[in-house]
């Protein structure tokens, strides 16, 4: 397949995307309502993406899982003019800590060429383990815990009870985590939202050295994108729920055993990665809202370059009341 070239930086206007949905996302913190805060931030994120110069199709999408509003797969979004491109979106990566009021929640969409992103088909979970530059040729998702965590501290010069091992917080991972505990390396449980725990591995103010453990493989794919553009490195292997799963997609031809490495996740090097804070966390400040508006912090990246920008954005709601449909 001859896949298309962005020719222009898209990234400044995803960023604009991830704003507007988690400014409409936002307002929804801590009132209990997963399904209203996903259909508002889906309905910011349509509405804006659709401004946006391309010819887009969804190939990542957000919501059949969990039974919400959903930017579906297949979905055409942009203008329609070039560059021809796959969109993976997660307008809100923690839709739970969101509606209990927690950290960590963000909005989140990434861009690469046509035809370079990794279409997970049925499978919902893969089984990931993501780090940093430092230690991006030293991972085995094959290999055990120890093997992993010991490959890591040597490469990063660290011992192994000085690591930070993110992991989802879920009854999956008793095991893993006592054989982290065992090692005695330290670990930061997060109740969802294993994108910005992805992230958190290439970004060393947030303290995370390393992401273990099954999530989401939309959320996965998202992350690769990123880990592209911050010079990290993932691995994964697809997590089937259920026997009627597994042979739905061996059916339809996935190697189960296979690893994904972060070129098979996505395998153009000119890739575009916003987020955007919902709720406060080590890698993004939360939305924060005024009587006349609101501020939010943002992390915008491309992989051609390496180019990574933080944005911190007033907005101010009587002027975008005049020209965006949006609610905020």
């Amino acid at each position: 397949m001859k896949h298309s070239k962005p020719t222009r930086n898209l990234a400044l206007d995803l960023v604009r995307v991830t704003e507007a949905a988690a400014l409409a996302a936002g307002r929804y913190m801590g009132r209990g309502d997963k399904n209203a805060a996903d259909k508002a931030s889906v309905d910011a994120m349509r509405l804006v993406l659709n401004e946006v110069e391309m010819d887009g199709i969804i190939v990542i999408g957000e919501g059949e899982k969990d039974e919400a509003p959903m930017l579906f797969n297949g979905e055409h979004l942009g203008n329609g003019e070039p560059p021809e491109v796959d969109i993976a979106v997660d307008p809100i990566d923690g839709t739970r800590p969101l509606a209990h009021g927690l950290y960590n929640s963000i909005s989140t969409v990434a861009l690469s060429p046509r035809g370079t992103m990794f279409n997970p088909g049925p499978f919902v979970y893969m089984d990931k383990i993501a780090v940093g530059p430092e230690a991006r040729d030293v991972i085995d998702i094959d290999a055990s815990v120890s093997d992993n965590l010991h490959a890591v501290a040597r490469a990063k010069g660290m011992d192994v009870e000085d690591l930070t091992v993110v992991i989802l917080d879920r009854p999956r991972h008793a095991n893993l985590i006592a054989e982290v505990r065992r090692l005695n390396a330290r670990i930061r449980l997060i109740p969802d939202g294993d994108v910005a725990g992805a992230l958190m591995t290439s970004i060393p103010e947030t303290g995370i050295d390393i992401m273990m453990g099954v999530g989401g493989t939309p959320e996965g794919v998202l992350a690769a994108c990123a880990l592209r553009c911050l010079g990290g490195n993932m691995q994964g292997k697809i997590f089937p729920r259920n026997d009627e799963e597994r042979q739905k997609g061996i059916d339809l031809g996935y190697q189960l055993d296979k690893v994904l490495k972060l070129e098979d996740l996505v395998s153009s090097e000119d890739t575009f990665f916003a987020a955007t804070g919902i709720t406060g966390g080590e890698l993004l400040h939360g939305v924060s809202y005024t009587g006349a508006g609101a501020t939010t912090e943002s992390i915008v990246m491309r992989g051609l370059t390496g180019t990574v920008r933080r944005i911190t954005a007033q907005h101010r709601f009587a002027k975008l009341s005049r020209i965006s449909s949006i609610h905020y």
